[in-house]
């Protein structure tokens, strides 16, 4: 499947901001099943514009951010809506091993994984390499399964291989309350 022109759409929303989202205010309700409960705007179909300026359409089947288009918000619990640097699930499923870079330019400075989250088979060994930049990190599942090292050698690499289909939470330690988390989504 190719994400391009979702994503491309994406950023053209994203860029629209607040225009976008004035445009669609007087659409709030119409077609009946929108909502402006909390403050959001709805579009027919249900779903709901978020806080950061961007909207879904008509019956749900585009958005723009994890939040609204239930890959970040939703799917993943909110885990990624505070990492700057997700657009989406990036699909390696065709891949027998897929990198992971640690220390990439996200939510501030070098903290993220690039990508955030990546969508595998199982049986996929996942392989975080680190760039060297924005000081130690490190690569620690969410409730503590496995862990990497603390390290900010450029080129230092942790793998693991995910055999069972399910979502894999994790995150850098000193950094998670930047947006420094990643999820590895195995199929």
């Amino acid at each position: 499947m190719n994400d391009e022109p979702i994503l491309e759409r994406r950023r053209i929303l994203r860029l629209s901001g607040t225009g976008l989202v004035a445009a669609l205010a007087g659409c709030a309700g119409s077609g009946g099943g929108g909502s402006d409960a909390g403050g959001s705007t709805g579009t027919s179909g249900g779903s709901t514009e978020t806080a950061t300026g961007s909207t879904g359409t008509s019956g749900g089947s585009t958005a723009t951010t994890a939040e609204s288009d239930g890959s970040g918000g939703s799917e993943f619990g909110g885990w990624l809506s505070d990492v700057d640097n997700y657009d989406g699930v990036v699909d390696r499923t065709a891949e027998e091993s897929v990198t992971v870079q640690v220390g990439t330019e996200a939510n501030g400075g070098n903290y993220g994984f690039s990508p955030p989250a990546v969508r595998v088979s199982a049986g996929t060994e996942v392989v975080w390499e680190w760039t060297g930049k924005g000081s130690v990190h490190n690569v620690v599942e969410r409730d503590e399964a496995w862990s990497s090292g603390l390290t900010d050698e450029a080129g230092h690499t942790y793998a693991e291989s995910f055999d069972s289909a399910g979502t894999v939470k994790y995150l850098c330690v000193p950094h998670e309350s930047l947006g420094m988390k990643g999820v590895v989504v195995v199929e």
